[in-house]
């Protein structure tokens, strides 16, 4: 309670501020209850912000992201790159912003919750979350039902009305298995096992692999799958190694997608081992330790923004990125997760400067969308987005590098 105490007491006038001492407590006691904690904004950008509101109304954002659960390795990096991007561009289009964070604690159904709460009770404009692809496509139903837009920061491709109202910052599965098939192909693989989530992810991550390898020649032997909870893969393990496969790709994410390397290195195999970009983040190096050593894998270009040339589009931003992370956030290092949810919010940022209308009303939110769908050349750390209605995900090669894990720390490959 010493955080929301702090900002509090801040000396501050009443009427000055961005959000009233009444909601505050009572905000208070919501991350009690579950809400992100470490989320919400230092008091200096509150008091920046209420110079503005004076003006106008400000924009409400909701933000649902993993702090607890089997998906926090990456939700945790996902509230890090927020907090970047509200110290790096703390009010938007001349408007302040009204923010506000929810833990859904790796639960689908949470952050569905999560997402009715923000837009029916906090009459929030836009919604940006969460952090595993289920908990996503969650979120992008309730966003179509409320007509409500949803910047997803997990990799998730929703359909018909869910899709309408959804845009998607990750890079799409398939743009980033063909790099990674690109090169078993130039390192002669004939032949690659899968394993991967039983979900949305794993699914994506199949499906593209099957588009593109029987393209290149080469055969997709396995097709195992387990739960992102699951503690061990040995069954799931010994079918993929009875394929002898040259390689092994794995569909997974954060912490629980080590769980397969690890495995596979404790049954003695010594192939090539291959990732996608769900896998780049500090806590899945930490686990996976020798077992992940010398795995190649795509990822978006923030990764490995030192060893980019000067010519990058995104080396700039990256840049500003890991400053802003290093102020926000002392101690984290920049990461894919936490660099795309600083891209969402940049997105958001372009979207609002031409969205007409008053904030806080259904005009708004879905001006708010079509400008989501119209973004042209907007530059962000993964990459330089352009989405439309016929495409929800903005990326395109820009976006995609590889790299290999090399004594603990990702190495640009190409």
């Amino acid at each position: 309670m010493s955080s929301i105490k702090h900002i509090i007491e801040n000396p501050i006038a009443t009427a000055e501020r961005q959000i009233s001492r009444r909601e505050l407590i009572k905000r208070g006691c919501g991350v009690m209850a579950g809400a992100s904690l470490a989320a919400f904004p230092p008091m200096g950008l509150l008091s920046r912000a209420s110079a503005q509101a004076a003006k106008t109304k400000a924009i409400t954002v909701g933000f649902v992201t993993s702090m607890s659960g089997p998906v926090s390795s990456l939700g945790i990096p996902y509230d890090q790159g927020i907090k970047a991007a509200l110290a790096y561009k703390p009010d938007v289009a001349g408007n302040a912003v009204r923010f506000i964070a929810l833990d859904d604690a790796s639960d689908p159904t949470n952050a569905a919750k999560n997402a009715r709460k923000l837009i029916e009770e906090d009459n929030v404009d836009i919604l940006i979350g969460s952090a595993g692809s289920p908990a996503a496509l969650a979120m992008a139903t309730v966003a179509a039902e409320t007509r409500t837009p949803l910047i997803s920061i997990a990799n998730a491709n929703p359909q018909g009305e869910p899709g309408a109202w959804a845009i998607t910052v990750p890079q799409p599965a398939l743009l980033m298995i063909a790099g990674v098939v690109e090169h078993m192909k130039a390192a002669n693989v004939k032949a690659v096992g899968y394993i991967g989530f039983s979900d949305a992810w794993g699914d994506l991550v199949y499906d593209a692999l099957m588009k593109v390898a029987p393209t290149l020649g080469i055969t997709v032997t396995s097709n195992e799958r387990y739960a992102r909870s699951d503690t061990s893969v040995t069954g799931q393990i010994l079918k993929v190694l009875a394929t002898r496969p040259d390689a092994v790709i794995v569909g997974g994410s954060g912490t629980p997608g080590a769980l397969p390397y690890l495995a596979l290195r404790e049954r003695g195999y010594t192939g090539k081992l291959y990732g996608t970009h769900a896998i780049i983040n500090p806590d899945f190096v930490r686990v996976g330790g020798a077992a992940v050593e010398g795995l190649i894998a795509t990822t978006g270009p923030v990764a490995v923004f030192n060893q980019l040339p000067d010519s990058s589009p995104t080396k700039a931003i990256s840049t500003q990125f890991a400053a802003a992370l290093a102020q926000a956030v002392p101690g984290a290092s920049p990461n894919a997760f936490s660099a795309y949810s600083f891209d969402a919010w940049v997105i958001f940022a372009d979207a609002a400067t031409r969205a007409e209308g008053q904030p806080g009303t259904p005009a708004f939110r879905e001006a708010l969308r079509d400008a989501l769908m119209s973004v042209r050349d907007v530059v962000g750390t993964h990459g330089v987005y352009n989405f439309s209605r016929a495409s929800r995900y903005g990326n395109d090669e820009r976006s995609r590098v590889i790299v290999r894990l090399q004594q603990g720390s990702w190495q640009l490959v190409s």
